[in-house]
């Protein structure tokens, strides 16, 4: 179930009431009912029965209700606007990204963002004796910001957090060095400042192609003759070989390649901006410069 902000819940259909994937339905919430629209019908992941063995399926929405929905989204933008009045009144240091109602109109939800923890006690009784209504304040990250916001990533897509992602997994820089992606903190980045999610999708394949090829640094035999390796390619599953003596470069499969295993170069493969050429080495050839990215 897909509710304001793409926020998602696991429901379970007690009630085996008719529902259809699109189509709008009432559920169960805290203290009352909500409405949202169904994304996924069917046996699920075990991990989501736990909080649907705790909340279910109520009816499938009438027109009412959904224009009652209408009416909700439209009070939201009235209930930013006293909210933030709030804020600045009370001087705290938050933004306010998105309001959401309960479809029964027992709570309101602010989300907000903050550097650090926030006291807004103050803000809540003032909200309360407003809105005549439970109200809770949800401190969010900023990829939950992005998630509720949504938007368009570089790949012409909609956001991963805002379709299919049903949780953040830890996504960290060395992804990005063992896939040879270029450490530049603007391509590694999402628009909510932190490293892209989709660096952790295809990561496992890209070890298990590291494993089977020799580190860059390690010498190596090929044809015969002893080189050093220069560069890997791992969509391609080659290695770039460089001979000191010939000063030439060739490219080779790990088939072709002979090399003690278990005592490669401990440095991680690097990206060359440029094809290895064939020239003799003259001992100044440095790495990438490294750039440190924040974890998520």
């Amino acid at each position: 179930m897909q509710f304001k902000g793409h926020r998602k819940g696991f429901y379970h259909n007690r009630r085996q009431v008719p529902l259809s994937v699109g189509r709008f339905c009432l559920v169960e919430a805290d203290r009352g009912k909500d409405m949202g629209r169904v994304t996924y019908i069917g046996p699920g992941k075990p991990e989501w029965w736990r909080h649907a063995d705790r909340q279910g399926v109520l009816a499938e929405a009438t027109p009412s209700d959904l224009e009652r929905l209408h009416e909700n989204r439209g009070d939201e933008w009235e209930f930013w606007d006293i909210c933030q009045e709030k804020i600045q009144a009370r001087r705290l240091k938050m933004d306010l990204v998105t309001v959401e109602r309960q479809f029964d109109h027992n709570k309101i939800t602010f989300y907000f963002t903050a550097e650090r923890r926030v006291d807004f006690r103050e803000l809540v009784r003032d909200l309360a004796a407003i809105f005549r209504t439970r109200i809770e304040l949800r401190q969010i990250g900023v990829r939950d910001e992005a998630r509720l916001k949504g938007g368009i990533g570089v790949c012409g897509r909609e956001f991963c957090c805002s379709t299919f992602l049903h949780q953040f997994v830890p996504v960290t820089l060395k992804m990005a060095k063992e896939q040879q992606l270029p450490m530049n903190p603007g391509k590694l980045s999402g628009p909510c400042g932190r490293l892209r999610c989709c660096l952790t999708y295809e990561y496992a394949d890209y070890r298990e192609v590291l494993k089977r090829l020799p580190r860059v640094g390690t010498r190596v035999r090929c044809n015969g003759e002893e080189g050093r390796v220069r560069k890997l390619d791992l969509v391609q599953e080659t290695v770039t070989v460089y001979f000191d003596e010939t000063g030439e470069s060739i490219v080779c499969t790990p088939d072709q390649l002979t090399w003690q295993r278990g005592q490669e170069s401990a440095r991680p493969p690097r990206n060359d901006r440029a094809a290895p050429t064939c020239r003799r080495s003259n001992g100044n050839d440095s790495a990438a410069p490294d750039k440190r990215g924040r974890r998520s």
